[in-house]
Formats: C-alpha cells, sequence, structure tokens
C-alpha cells in the first residue's frame, strides 16, 4: 500500500465529481476534472489549507464530522464511506472496525436471493461475494456466459476468469474497463485484510502479473457507478449491455443484473433465449 491512500482517496474523488453532480455551475474552461478544492472545501464546510493536508498526506486524523462532511460533498455511496473510515484507520495505525464487524465470505446464496434471481429470468443475472465467486445466476446467465467459458470452472470467478482465460479478451472487447471495474470492487468493496482477498491477489499477482498486481496497488482507479460492457459473443454476435447492481452488505454480496443498451442487444438476447424478439427493451445508455 502506498503511504497516503487517504489522500489519493480523496483526490481521486473529488476528480470523479464533476460541478454539475454536486449542483455547481460548470463555468469555465477547467485544467483539472471534477472539483476545484475550493469547491469541495466549501461544500463540506472545511478551509482550503485543511483539505490540501488531507489530500498530501500531512494531515490523516480527520474527526468523523470531517468525514461526514466531505462523504456527503461528494455523494459517496455507503460503501465508499465505509473504506473512507477505514483508511483514516488504518492511516493511524489502528485495524479498520469494519474488518472486524465484516461478514464471513459468503460462499452461498440465501433461498430469497434465490428466488428473485427465478423472476428475473430470462434476463441474465447473477450473485457473487466480494472476491468475485459466482455464487448463483440465471438460466440467461447460462446462456450468456457459458459459451464464453465463464462458467467452466467447478467454482466460477470473474477475476479469475477475466485474467487467466485468454478467451476473456477476445469475448470483451473493453477488456481494460471491465478489468478496471472488477479490481476497484474487489479493492474498495471488501475488507482489505481478508485472507481470501489476500489470497486471491496474491494468485493472481503470480498468474496475470501486471495486469492485476498494478490495479490492484492502484488506489485511484474506483468503480463506477453506471457500466456498459461490449461482449463479442459466439452464438448471439456483438451485444451492448448495461450492468445494474444490487448490494447485499450484511452477506458481502451483490446481485448484478445485464440490461440490453439497444434493439439489437435486446432482440439477440431473445434469440439467446428461444424467445421471438420484442420480448426484451432495451433501455437506457449509462451515465
Amino acid at each position: 500500500m502506498s503511504d497516503n491512500e487517504l489522500g489519493t482517496f480523496l483526490r481521486t474523488w473529488r476528480e470523479a465529481v464533476s460541478p454539475a453532480e454536486v449542483g455547481l455551475p460548470k463555468g469555465q474552461r477547467r485544467r483539472t476534472p471534477g472539483l476545484r478544492r475550493a469547491e469541495l472545501a466549501t461544500l463540506a464546510g472545511i478551509s482550503v489549507e485543511y483539505l490540501t493536508r488531507l489530500e498530501q498526506g500531512r494531515d490523516s486524523n480527520p474527526s468523523a464530522q470531517v468525514l461526514g462532511a466531505v462523504a456527503d460533498a461528494l455523494h459517496l455511496s455507503l460503501n465508499d464511506r465505509m473504506l473512507l473510515r477505514r483508511l483514516t484507520k488504518e492511516a493511524n495505525g489502528g485495524d479498520p472496525l469494519i474488518c472486524a464487524a465484516a461478514p464471513s465470505l459468503g460462499r452461498t446464496a440465501r433461498p430469497t436471493v434465490r428466488s428473485v434471481l427465478d423472476r428475473l429470468e430470462p434476463t441474465p443475472a447473477l450473485v457473487v461475494n466480494w472476491i468475485g465467486d459466482i455464487l448463483a445466476h440465471t438460466a440467461g446467465y447460462e446462456r450468456l456466459a457459458g459459451p464464453i467459458g465463464l462458467l467452466d470452472d467447478e467454482r466460477p470467478n470473474l477475476l479469475r476468469y477475466l485474467f487467466t482465460d485468454e478467451r476473456a479478451r477476445s469475448a470483451y472487447r473493453d477488456w481494460d474497463r471491465v478489468a478496471d471495474d472488477l479490481v476497484a470492487r474487489l479493492r474498495h468493496g471488501a475488507p482489505l485484510r481478508d485472507p481470501y482477498v489476500a489470497e486471491l491477489a496474491d494468485e493472481l499477482t503470480v498468474t496475470a502479473g501486471a495486469d492485476f498486481a498494478d490495479r490492484f496497488m492502484d488506489l485511484a482507479v474506483v468503480p463506477r457507478r453506471t457500466a456498459t460492457q461490449h461482449i463479442e459473443h459466439p452464438e448471439a454476435g456483438s451485444l451492448r449491455l448495461l450492468q445494474e447492481t444490487l448490494v447485499l452488505p450484511d452477506e458481502g454480496q451483490r446481485v448484478i443484473v445485464h440490461l440490453p443498451a439497444d434493439d439489437a442487444t435486446a432482440a439477440a438476447l431473445d434469440r439467446l433465449d428461444g424467445r421471438r424478439p420484442g420480448a426484451l427493451r432495451a433501455v437506457g445508455e449509462a451515465g
């Protein structure tokens, strides 16, 4: 880990949030993306000097009130707020409280979650734990992922497939973006000292080398709030899919639903499912 992960986290999110997202006018041409320090400091009710010290690693012990104000100003999700708190603890040499309270790594999906999947048919949907193990999926997802080899392993894992199976680079036209997002979710969404995370990270560092290791060590890469995937499917052709994620925090799991981004993809998925085109409808482009 770097010596200033807290500062990197704050700077990365400040640069990732647009003025429009926090109700500020876009204004004149900007030299850097996202919010200026002065803008974030004003929104959070702190001084620019103090925010600068936090970002530069010269102060690693902000109060809970300051953390909350900054998190509110950046519109952070619950998971990102927990990571912010965790990084503050680690910067001070303490054990992150969230690690002690985190649920054990789930290897199965609850029956009620499986029932939700049943009601999502024939939409491609799956349940994964925080290291990317696929715990359950719809038949629609099997028809999507099976032909590209994603479900070949006895215990399929999204990260292991993406970084170690040569078919993944052919299947995902935007492989780099998908890789960035999956590693960021592992890095930001899982307990940092979880032994399963360390075991998977060590394995992929050996098998995938810098492709994985550089991403895992880069805290500046954060999970996208919305995602579009381009898949070259051996049976359905070119597919453009929007991804919606529903988090199950008590289990440390999430439900991922893939939706057609255009009419051609909707029709292709219908044909893949043996349905007449028109059953699935395309949804709007991801923001």
